[in-house]
């Protein structure tokens, strides 16, 4: 007997779902017939769609990320690297 995995939607799916029960043109159990889905999932998704609704039109929907410092990395890479020969060579003088 296989063990039963739950299933993952992606953020997509759950979109695409919610608008079709936000436009009301389905009932939730035809809804959860044709998506294959519970109807209390697809309640809840379009609870959260209306509710994050508001943050579309926000302005900030970019999330800044910082800026990378190329050369810090490469820096540490190359004190990594220094760390790992040595250890290297620690260990095949202690015959480890």
């Amino acid at each position: 007997m296989k063990k039963q995995t739950r299933r993952k939607f992606t953020p997509e799916f759950k979109a695409r779902v919610a608008l079709e029960a936000i436009k009301g043109q389905l009932t939730l159990a035809e809804l959860a017939q044709k998506f294959e889905v519970n109807p209390v999932m697809i309640s809840r998704w379009k609870t959260e769609c209306i509710e994050n609704m508001a943050m579309v039109f926000d302005g900030r929907s970019e999330p800044t990320e910082e800026p990378v410092d190329v050369d810090k990395l490469f820096a540490q890479i190359g004190q990594l690297k220094v760390e790992n020969d040595f250890l290297k060579k620690s260990c095949k003088k202690l015959g480890i």
